[in-house]
């Protein structure tokens, strides 16, 4: 028991803890504040991977557009409802 009073008596142990308390509760780069930074940083992960896919689907689609005339008419048709000037289009809309 004498030689935790001392501890505590250390000037030295006391800076110590007071540093330790500060940098896991009150500094600006807390345990809580890296903790929140480290789910943000995989949040961002997670949305550049699936930027990164759906960008390269959309290159892929943009090379057969560019390479096939059909494949830009049928895409034409299907996306932006366009026709051809003796042509009627119904739009089916499913529940």
């Amino acid at each position: 028991m004498q030689k935790f009073i001392s501890l505590f008596r250390n000037k030295f142990f006391l800076s110590f803890l007071a540093f330790i308390v500060w940098m896991l509760f009150f500094d600006r780069n807390d345990v809580l504040s890296q903790y929140q930074y480290q789910n943000q940083v995989n949040k961002l992960q997670e949305d550049k991977d699936f930027f990164v896919t759906q960008t390269a689907i959309v290159k892929k689609s943009l090379k057969e557009l560019d390479s096939n005339l059909n494949t830009a008419e049928k895409f034409a048709r299907e996306k932006y409802f366009m026709k051809k000037s003796n042509e009627d289009i119904f739009v089916i809309i499913k529940n």
